[in-house]
């Protein structure tokens, strides 16, 4: 009897399955996210954008998506998989992290659209919350939300 081992987060993150692809958005597809090309990035390609947001600075999932889409010339990033992309990145990191790599992927520093800290990263909001004010931001809970009231203003504008 074979046991078939669990790949790690990190496994996850370098597994590219063919991405990134850049599709033309048809059918029940257009009726939500309109018409045009849509790209599937690569969760490296997602991890390589997190990690480029500095101390003191913070981007959101649809920053991350207008990069994206930018690269390669799509309307839009499909919102689906750069958001399960970030979380894999993220929780490679806490991986990498809890071995002892000190250059980490800086996930708490990626928001939710609304300057939300998303609640699914590794540590939850209270940890996330902790290491954003290490870094000198302000966050203000509602009810089980976390957020960072002033996001815009440090939000970053652009990544390569």
């Amino acid at each position: 009897m074979s046991t078939k081992l669990k790949k790690s987060w990190r496994e996850k993150l370098a597994d590219d399955k063919g991405l990134p692809r850049v599709r033309a958005v048809t059918g029940k597809m257009s009726k939500r996210w309109g018409t045009g090309k849509m790209v599937i990035p690569a969760p490296r390609e997602v991890d390589a954008l997190m990690k480029q947001v500095p101390k003191g600075r913070v981007v959101t999932i649809n920053e991350l998506r207008a990069f994206l889409a930018a690269r390669h010339r799509a309307n839009f990033a499909c919102p689906i998989t750069t958001g399960i992309f970030s979380w894999i990145a993220a929780n490679a990191a806490a991986e990498a992290e809890a071995e002892g790599k000190k250059r980490v992927t800086p996930y708490w520093r990626t928001l939710k659209t609304d300057g939300e800290i998303n609640p699914k990263y590794p540590g939850g909001p209270e940890e996330l919350s902790r290491r954003l004010r290490a870094e000198g931001h302000t966050v203000v809970q509602k009810g089980k939300r976390h957020l960072l009231p002033d996001y815009q203003r440090v939000l970053v504008r652009s990544l390569r």
